[in-house]
């Protein structure tokens, strides 16, 4: 199962303090929101929210919106990534709830309890990401936010080195359910995980589909066109490797006045 073996190549990676399993800095930790929400969807004030940090373990996500003034509840599939944030929140006097739970199933939290979910890099460690949207909308708040980050599909189907100075769709368009192959690990490839490919429409489309109201997309630049060939900053230039979403569970009232303005 995609899962178990994602947990446990998290877990190696914890263990090995992976570029992804890095915990917030002093400097980081002192202009949190800053860290965070560096584009300014989230109003500049989130002291009292509740938040959850989605699939979000490592040390980092979780720390920095508590010392922003949430209350904040950390979900990870990686025993080894919560206990980076055990480890902060001790090591920097933090209170934060840390939870051992898959993205796409989270009985154990109840019905519009947060007011922000967030939810870093992970959609293409599973097969059903529709299902974590489902979960998302149901435990946000009518009006609460979803900030989530995505590998674009494109990113997955690209080859990771030039193939005679390019770069080379290696991979067809929306396998869904089939893991691609494996990769050498990479700033693009995370070592030893299984990862799909999920078109658009799965991600876009499936927020929508659970209720979800999209308000705004980015592509976030890594690429420099004067980079090295090869390297990740040269890769990036041609191909974007992510995609950050803002989405909204809407209250009854914005779905009334949608309703009238179809009608009118």
């Amino acid at each position: 199962m995609a899962e178990a073996h994602n947990a446990v190549a998290w877990d190696r990676m914890a263990r090995q303090r992976h570029v992804l399993a890095q915990p917030a800095t002093d400097s980081e930790l002192a202009r949190p929101l800053q860290v965070v929400d560096p584009i300014g969807w989230l109003g500049g004030n989130i002291q009292g929210w509740q938040v959850l940090c989605l699939a979000a373990g490592g040390g980092r996500h979780g720390p920095l919106y508590r010392a922003a003034g949430a209350e904040v509840t950390v979900v990870d599939l990686s025993q080894e990534m919560l206990a980076l944030d055990r480890q902060v929140a001790i090591e920097r006097g933090l209170e934060l709830r840390t939870i051992q739970a898959s993205m796409v199933h989270l009985p154990m939290l109840p019905d519009q309890q947060f007011d922000l979910v967030i939810h870093p890099v992970s959609t293409c460690y599973v097969e059903h990401p529709v299902q974590a949207f489902a979960e998302v909308a149901r435990l946000l708040r009518p009006g609460g936010l979803y900030i989530s980050q995505h590998k674009q599909p494109i990113n997955l189907q690209t080859s990771l080195e030039p193939l005679q100075g390019r770069y080379v769709i290696e991979q067809p368009a929306g396998l869904g359910r089939q893991a691609i192959p494996a990769q050498s690990p990479s700033r693009l490839r995370e070592p030893g995980t299984i990862e799909f490919i999920h078109p658009l429409e799965v991600l876009l489309g499936g927020m929508c589909r659970c209720g979800l109201v999209i308000e705004d997309v980015v592509e976030p630049r890594h690429g420099q066109e004067d980079a090295p060939l090869g390297s990740f900053a040269h890769r990036c230039h041609f191909v974007s490797p992510y995609l950050r979403i803002k989405a909204r569970r809407p209250r009854p009232s914005d779905s009334r006045s949608a309703s009238r303005s179809l009608i009118l």
